[in-house]
């Protein structure tokens, strides 16, 4: 009976609220539902392996996977760091197959930043996100807290991914998680610079080991 109740706390923990889970569904974004299933997964085994540490999402767009991640933050009490500058990737730009005219403002540009905090309201997770508005690579290497979990889904242009890999990887606690998102080892399924430039310089650095994986969803463990 014990093991019984202790599994079904364990499923309940691992779990996104109906609610959230309708409003993440609900956000514009590129996240399936299983996928960020795993990460909440993912997230809740960090958090709770390392109590108390911060996490932090690289690349957040409307919203979508920070619900997910912000949902587990609140339950745990830490913090999720929301890091995006908010002007669209690459592939958002006109002309490329991301491209939502939706997010584009009065002046012509990309700009996410309303469609994510509105987002945060609904969900009600400001006090749990902390939006940093801002280049990735600048704000990683200004950065100083260790992290239990570090979601990188930046841009895709090899030399963003690159750049993201080199400056937040190495602020993931000994224990903790790396998760990498649009991972395709095969071309024909997909951009290959999260798989070249983060995926794999991450596992032979000798810090990271693959723990699990579901869909473009890698998820690396930190363990020197």
């Amino acid at each position: 009976m014990l093991a019984e109740l202790s599994w079904i706390g364990f499923v309940l923990r691992t779990m996104l609220d109906s609610t959230l889970r309708t409003i993440a569904l609900g956000v514009k974004g590129f996240m399936p539902e299983q996928e960020g299933d795993a990460l909440f997964l993912a997230a809740t085994s960090a958090c709770e392996a390392l109590p108390g540490i911060p996490m932090v999402e690289v690349g957040s767009y409307c919203g979508r996977s920070t619900v997910w991640l912000g949902a587990v933050a609140k339950a745990h009490s830490v913090l999720l760091y929301a890091v995006d500058h908010h002007g669209g990737s690459e592939e958002n730009q006109a002309g490329w197959e991301w491209h939502d005219p939706e997010v584009v403002n009065e002046h012509g540009r990309i700009n996410t930043l309303p469609f994510f905090r509105d987002t945060m309201q609904r969900a009600k997770l400001t006090n749990s996100v902390r939006e940093c508005v801002g280049d990735s690579h600048e704000i990683g290497r200004s950065w100083t807290q260790p992290l239990s979990l570090c979601f990188v889904d930046g841009g895709h242009a090899r030399s963003v991914a690159r750049g993201d890999y080199l400056a937040w990887a190495h602020h993931v606690e000994v224990g903790g998680t790396l998760a990498i998102h649009d991972v395709f080892e095969k071309s024909e399924d997909g951009g290959q610079a999260p798989y070249e430039e983060i995926y794999l310089p991450a596992l032979e650095s000798g810090k990271f080991v693959e723990v699990s994986r579901c869909g473009s969803l890698r998820i690396l463990r930190r363990t020197v």
